[in-house]
């Protein structure tokens, strides 16, 4: 059965952040080549709704679309000092009880944070907008630091970029790995980015202009990660100095090598729990980990969970 998600919709919204979630669910197939996914948009007010860049749109639903929805999307919103419609955040509350999944994407933090959701609670969005966020909203926990947050019930996420990271870890979390990185390559954008990234890097990840050999030692690394990498390892694999590639590295990805392949090998670790029916052990072994205590340790700190309980929880969604 696919999983119903409502969109909410709204006047000026920027026509990006609508594609963002729709471009990336409706690509998200089961192996039969069923969706996965059931998209509504919906709006306030049903019809016609103008977006900022010259073109309108038409939802044909209104907010009771929501009823039914597994999963709640608030894409973004039209101004950060603009107070959404009590019926709005009255839908979202409501949906939230009834057990579904709430998501503000960019903005639309905003949102949950108006509809009481956040209270209490840890959330991110557009590192531009953080400070005039916790103004409005002090009782929140931001993370200025991280590209989405998921709670469990409550997902928010930073910037536009960044709402694709978390759209495709919601159809990791819902489908696995092999299909969140279908998706991606479909898209052409990169594979799906752990949470816990800066918002801000000063380059595009893996920006390719005159850095063959970083972006070389990079995917040997990846290839790799059984081995006890290092920094040191890996600029000399790329011909670097230990100086210059820290400088790049942290200019390419907004995180420390040490969290980069904390990451890598948390990935691979969840893979093969998605896979395979190896003992904890041998997975720890092939994600490059030293033990099976240090990945259920790392895997608890990063998911708030175990990779046994990882392991059933996926099997029991797909």
């Amino acid at each position: 059965m696919a999983i119903n998600i409502g969109i909410v919709v709204f006047d000026d919204i920027i026509p990006f952040h609508l594609s963002v979630p729709c471009a990336v669910f409706e690509k998200a197939l089961q192996p039969d080549g069923s969706p996965v996914f059931q998209l509504t948009v919906c709006a306030t007010t049903p019809g016609v709704l103008r977006t900022n860049a010259g073109f309108s749109i038409v939802a044909e639903r209104g907010l009771d679309a929501l009823d039914s929805a597994d999963i709640v999307v608030v894409p973004s919103w039209s101004k950060p000092d603009e107070l959404p419609p009590e019926v709005l955040l009255a839908a979202l509350r409501k949906a939230h009880q009834r057990g579904a999944t709430v998501v503000g994407l960019c903005l639309g933090a905003f949102v949950l944070a108006a509809a009481g959701l956040l209270n209490g609670r840890r959330a991110t969005t557009h590192w531009r907008w953080m400070d005039d966020f916790l103004s409005r909203y002090p009782q929140v926990d931001i993370d200025r630091d991280v590209l989405y947050i998921d709670e469990e019930d409550i997902v928010t996420s930073a910037g536009t970029a960044a709402s694709i990271d978390c759209c495709l870890h919601l159809v990791r979390k819902h489908c696995g790995a092999d299909s969140a990185n279908s998706v991606a390559r479909l898209l052409v954008v990169l594979p799906h980015r752990q949470g816990g990234q800066a918002q801000y890097v000063e380059q595009p990840v893996y920006n390719t202009k005159g850095g063959d050999n970083f972006l070389s030692s990079l995917s040997w690394a990846t290839e790799n990660l059984q081995q006890p990498l290092t920094l040191d390892m890996l600029a000399d694999h790329a011909c670097m100095s230990r100086r210059s590639f820290t400088r790049r590295f942290q200019q390419t990805s907004g995180t420390s090598f040490n969290a980069w392949l904390l990451n890598q090998r948390l990935a691979v670790a969840q893979r093969f729990l998605e896979k395979t029916d190896q003992p904890i052990e041998l997975v720890a072994q092939h994600s490059g980990f030293p033990s099976a205590i240090a990945l259920r340790r790392h895997f608890k700190a990063q998911f708030n969970t175990s990779p046994a309980r990882y392991r059933s929880e996926f099997r029991g969604r797909v």
